[in-house]
């Protein structure tokens, strides 16, 4: 008997409501189904879940900080409790490497999210308590009086999980209730996730509409999802394509919604950088390429260098480490397809293969290395063409006849996550990078020196955004504790507002003595 695993609405578990048909996840090591089978939500789990949701911001607006954040920590607690079922069920839907990828890297980086989340809501800090004392005008962040829907993405089950991972955290810090919209490429570990929180809502006596969990639209849906009269804003991470989709449709609405979506990543090697160590760069560039089997969305997609003596020579040393043999899984049929697609279109405008260029045989889904090579003129020629995204372990290196075209280069990049300068150590290339480090500056996110972009430490300080079209407004991120909250916030204003009738966090008291506020144009900490 077919049985389909219900949705979670409204603190219940219960069959979705007139589903338009089911689905079963794939194990990507063999392409095959698995068991189980989940349904495909219509508009009616939509309304359900965010008139639940809706009834459930009261009550969170009116939840001490203490135990929303006593609930974030819990979470974290009881993850790392079922981190077995979690690491076998996530392996099994992804073909993830359970060590280290999942167990020592993915489930810590998601508990750890939390734990910051919980930091940030017992600090307060994050809501930027303002304060005029002359005017006696005060302005905070504060929760967005509706629920964020968080759609999470294909390549990490945990750290982005819609259901636990880092904008789930956000949201929740916030004080906003998710509608979580799982991945169908790991439906179960979602399910898992929203399990565990949903077990720890009743333990911190939470709405328990706090969280909602469904696991796939149409495409159609997803757009009544993101422009809904109750949603208060969206979160999505997945392709180019749906995406704009979505931003268009919320855009329409007056909807916030914060997307990333594609990156190339590029790095510049630049000429001294390559005759000092260019052995070690080969291997770092393929060891970020290829770490994941290239399933990172700040994998470099475009090295470029410059085409003489050295960068011929550096080609063929990063060829060597491209033609090694078995590469890891990829997600989904759908990562092995757009890897087909981005090839070909590449090839079409100009693009030579190196080495790589075809689907492995054998069980599973998986494509060769792949390296290619196109000239800087055939690039700016077709610049769009060739920034297209291949999720895998591919890498397109861009040979810049001089340096004016290397800049040139940059100059004609769209927005991605991250960008990397390599440059000599003794300082021979420190005239190149300033005229270089401007125009890149303005077309990432995150830039770095000497160093792959594939780590993202989750720090405070990090920037997981950029320009068009990384993401969908350069201003926010997605990973970094606090400054990810504030997506989740609206800004709220009290002019001349008793003591008694003001937010905790902008009376005159400081709430907690740690709080950082802005009184009269100053941080402190101190009381008026």
């Amino acid at each position: 008997m077919k049985i389909i695993h219900p949705v979670l609405t409204d603190g219940q578990w219960r069959p979705a409501r007139n589903s338009i048909g089911s689905f079963r996840a794939v194990n990507p090591a063999t392409g095959e189904e698995l068991a189980d089978f989940y349904p495909i939500s219509c508009l009616a789990d939509i309304e359900d879940a965010l008139q639940a949701a809706q009834y459930a911001v009261p009550g969170l607006i009116k939840t001490p900080p203490e135990i929303l954040a006593d609930f974030l920590d819990l979470f974290a607690e009881r993850i790392l409790a079922h981190h077995d079922d979690l690491v076998e069920t996530a392996h099994l839907e992804t073909a993830l490497p359970k060590e280290p990828r999942l167990r020592l890297t993915e489930l810590p980086r998601t508990t750890d999210q939390l734990r910051q989340a919980a930091a940030a809501v017992r600090n307060r800090s994050w809501c930027r308590a303002t304060i005029d004392t002359k005017t006696n005008i005060r302005s905070k962040y504060a929760p967005l009086g509706g629920p964020v829907a968080v759609f999470g993405p294909n390549n990490f089950p945990f750290a982005f999980n819609a259901a636990a991972g880092g904008d789930f955290a956000a949201a929740i810090a916030a004080g906003n209730p998710v509608l979580a919209k799982a991945h169908p490429n790991h439906p179960a570990t979602s399910r898992l996730f929203a399990e565990i929180a949903l077990e720890c809502l009743k333990k911190c006596r939470l709405p328990l509409a706090a969280i909602q969990l469904i696991y796939h639209l149409r495409p159609e849906d997803g757009l009544k999802l993101v422009s809904h009269p109750l949603l208060g804003a969206t979160a999505f991470t997945g392709s180019r394509s749906a995406g704009l989709s979505l931003k268009e449709a919320a855009d329409k609405a007056g909807k916030p919604i914060y997307i990333e979506t594609s990156s190339v990543n590029p790095i510049f090697l630049l000429p001294g950088a390559l005759s000092e160590r260019a052995d070690q760069i080969a291997v770092e560039l393929f060891n970020s390429c290829s770490m994941s089997a290239g399933q990172f969305c700040t994998k470099p997609g475009l090295v470029v260098f410059l085409r003489d003596e050295n960068g011929e020579r550096f080609l063929a040393m990063i060829k060597k480490y491209f033609a090694q043999p078995q590469p890891g899984f990829l997600v989904s049929r759908t990562v092995l397809e757009g890897i087909k697609t981005a090839l070909k279109a590449m090839v079409d405008h100009g693009a030579e293969i190196v080495v790589g260029g075809t689907e492995q045989e054998g069980p599973g889904f998986r494509f060769a290395n792949t390296l290619l090579r196109v000239s800087g003129d055939v690039f700016l020629r077709h610049s769009e063409e060739f920034e297209r995204e291949a999720f895998g372990t591919v890498s397109l290196c861009v040979l810049a006849k001089n340096e004016e075209q290397a800049l040139e280069i940059a100059a004609a990049l769209e927005g991605s996550l991250t960008g990397s300068i390599y440059s000599e150590t003794q300082g021979n290339d420190d005239a190149l990078y300033a005229r270089l480090e401007p125009i890149l500056r303005l077309k990432v996110g995150r830039l770095l020196n000497d160093k792959m972009p594939t780590g993202v430490a989750v720090v405070p300080a990090m920037v997981h955004g950029g320009p068009y079209p990384a993401a969908g407004h350069p201003g926010f991120t997605s990973i970094g504790i606090p400054a990810s909250l504030l997506r989740f916030a609206s800004l709220r204003c009290y002019d001349n507002v008793r003591q008694d009738r003001l937010p905790p966090e902008l009376r005159d008291k400081n709430p907690t003595g740690k709080m950082w506020r802005l009184i009269d144009g100053e941080w402190t900490q101190k009381d008026i």
